[in-house]
């Protein structure tokens, strides 16, 4: 058979990630925040693009001509006659008599003198408001407010205006500066003093002489490469720190497994002195950074909000802070593109409306998707909106997809950095998406979010007498309807952060045996 070339004409349907549908997904997947500054982005590179609120309609000639008359009238108010003259309002006397009242038990009989200010006690105009303060350079615009917020200084700083006082070598400082930028949020120094020393091409004994400084500063603790070093330091500046407190800080490990045994037999102390230390430790700051504040912390501002009706039914609606209204001025580009002067420029003008009404299309069906999406999560998860986590039912991405008529990727993306508020509480929409656990006697499977409640719910209520272990929660789950592996509560506990029941009975037995302060 011979190999010649030929054409052929095939017909196939294939999925192409156009532009257009790269940016919908994009836009499905961002968080509230992340739109916001995407559509900031768009509104300054797209000027076709405008804010819903900035467009303002035209007033009606009827209503403008009524404001003209006011301002008209307004005007001729301000340059009539005063009162007291003749063609006024009348004289005193007529005022009076008309009114019927006597003006001296109102006002004083002669009118004020004007008072002759020094400089310093002549208040300014409203208009020369803005000379006052930082920044100002009496050019009658309005004051910056900004300027008049205290600056909150930083921890560095606070640490860079100590070590101007405490050192004066010029090699010191610079070795103390370098130390400073190295200081994380919680105060500590985590970099080896080694590699320090190695970096900066100085002798190891003098980058730790410059942090022994940099330990004395304010915070208490601030400096230090651990835990028992932070504690140590602020022990020694309140005398504290003995031999039996030494012994104590060196085996942080056994405090945090409340082995109270072995610590007594280290620290050569009795019960009740080793309570009084652990108080003392207790009132200690592991993180002397975190006075002076860190990242901020943003607040999460939720896209879909759900209320109960009148009729008891649960309203399922979009948060209109969280969505960005933008508009496409058509009449704008009819206007520019009559004018344009090549085709370069109608080119870009095409592009730019194309990309515009793209953009209003893809937030359309964004706001579409997230809300079909939480009006079906809502309707699986109406017993945890009724009754609380312990009624949390198990969900996937499939159910909900298959609902909706959407893939579950859709669905994914939807649910990521998405939040609801409910009556409950704020959630994020991936919170609802849990496991599902067996049902012992062959009914509904649990959810494993409601599963890890009803284990905190356990341990909580559990007495001193009386503690926990695994296998006695692994029974009690499954006399309850749940059938449960030991390992996975074991799994489900370590990720509530709840100690051994080993640890929980030695921390309430220590507990019950502190005497009260």
């Amino acid at each position: 058979m011979a190999l010649t070339p030929k054409l052929l004409l095939r017909q196939s349907q294939s999925l192409v990630m156009t532009p257009q549908l790269m940016q919908a997904i994009k836009l499905l997947q961002l968080s509230s925040l992340d739109l916001a500054t995407y559509v900031e982005n768009e509104l300054e590179q797209n000027p076709l693009l405008e804010r819903q609120e900035e467009r303002v309609e035209d007033v009606p000639d009827e209503a403008q001509a009524q404001e003209r008359r006011l301002d008209e009238a307004f005007e001729g108010a301000k340059s009539s006659d005063d009162w007291s003259e003749d063609g006024g309002a009348g004289s005193r006397s007529e005022i009076e008599q008309r009114l019927d009242t006597d003006f001296g038990n109102v006002f004083p009989d002669d009118a004020p003198q004007e008072v002759a200010r020094t400089p310093a006690e002549t208040p300014p105009d409203v208009g020369d408001w803005s000379s006052i303060g930082p920044g100002s350079a009496g050019s009658g615009e309005g004051a910056d407010l900004e300027a008049y917020v205290a600056d909150r200084p930083t921890l560095a700083d606070h640490l860079e205006r100590q070590l101007a006082l405490a050192v004066s070598s010029t090699v010191e400082r610079a070795i103390g500066l370098h130390l400073i930028d190295l200081v994380d949020e919680a105060g500590y120094i985590r970099e080896p003093i080694e590699s320090i020393a190695e970096r900066l091409g100085a002798s190891l004994a003098a980058v730790e002489g410059v942090l022994r400084v940099i330990q004395t500063f304010e915070p208490s603790g601030v400096g230090a490469r651990t835990l028992a070093e932070c504690l140590a330091i602020q022990l020694r500046e309140r005398d504290r720190y003995d031999p039996a407190m030494q012994a104590l800080v060196e085996n942080l490990e056994l405090v945090a497994r409340r082995d109270f045994t072995a610590l007594r037999r280290l620290c050569g102390v009795d019960e009740e002195d080793l309570a009084d230390m652990l108080a003392e430790l207790k009132r200690l700051e592991p993180k002397p950074g975190r006075g002076f504040g860190g990242e901020v912390v943003l607040s999460v501002s939720p896209d879909v909000l759900v209320r109960l009706g009148q009729d008891g039914a649960w309203l399922v609606e979009l948060v209109a802070d969280s969505l960005p209204r933008v508009l496409v001025n058509q009449a704008y580009y009819a206007k520019v593109v009559r004018v344009a002067k090549d085709e370069g420029e109608k080119t870009f003008l095409t592009e730019c409306l194309q990309t515009a009404n793209w953009l209003t299309r893809s937030l359309e069906q964004r706001a579409r998707t997230i809300l079909k999406v939480a009006t079906e999560i809502v309707r699986q998860q109406d017993g945890f909106l009724v009754h609380g986590v312990a009624h949390l039912r198990p969900l996937n991405l499939r159910t909900i997809a298959d609902a909706i008529g959407m893939h579950e990727s859709t669905v994914s993306r939807v649910t990521a950095n998405k939040y609801m508020a409910t009556p409950r509480g704020v959630f994020e929409l991936k919170y609802f998406f849990t496991a599902s656990i067996a049902s012992a006697d062959g009914g509904d499977a649990h959810s494993a979010e409601a599963v890890r409640h009803r284990i905190r719910t356990m341990i909580d209520a559990e007495s001193p007498d009386d503690v926990l272990s695994d296998d006695t929660i692994v029974k009690r789950l499954h006399d309850g309807g749940v059938e449960i592996a030991r390992r996975t509560v074991a799994k489900y506990r370590e990720s509530l952060r709840i100690p051994s029941s080993v640890q929980r009975r030695r921390e309430k037995t220590s507990a019950r045996n502190v005497p009260a302060q």
